[in-house]
């Protein structure tokens, strides 16, 4: 999570452990796969080699999106960086967030009755999830109450 600099808000919501087991497995399922294209016995062509490494690639790239979703966090607006789909939204369109016990992740509730999945804040980082999560939601209370309309 980076803070905030010279008096504007910017904050970035990551979650750790999720981070730690993705791209370490990525790496050591790219590197043995690399490592086995290249120890294979002679009978392996060329084109077996390619797809060998192109397979841990994309197995890479597959734990890549677990460990994507991240939280961006402005005066203007939230950015919620899900693993395939990013939502960019102003903070008044954001009614609440929670995460009960026992949920993976926050939802946020949105002003059109809609609600959104947070990936960026894991349950299982636990009191990290919960600090995070009660961050969000003060900066939702200071940022995301809409004007009353005047009369």
């Amino acid at each position: 999570m980076s803070g905030q600099g010279n008096g504007a808000l910017r904050l970035t919501m990551r979650p750790r452990n999720v981070r730690w087991v993705a791209y370490g497995l990525a790496a050591l399922i790219f590197l043995t796969l690399l490592v086995l294209a290249v120890i294979m016995p002679g009978e392996w062509g060329v084109p077996d080699r390619v797809a060998l490494v192109a397979l841990g690639a994309v197995m890479a790239a597959g734990l890549h999106l677990l460990a994507r979703p991240h939280l961006e966090l402005t005066e203007n607006r939230v950015t919620v960086v899900n693993s395939i789909r990013t939502h960019v939204l102003v903070w008044p369109e954001i009614v609440d967030a929670r995460m009960p016990v026992g949920e993976p992740w926050p939802s946020i509730d949105l002003l059109d009755g809609s609600t959104l999945a947070v990936m960026a804040i894991q349950s299982n980082d636990g009191d990290r999830a919960r600090a995070d999560l009660a961050r969000f939601q003060e900066l939702l209370h200071q940022y995301g109450e809409a004007a009353e309309p005047r009369r």
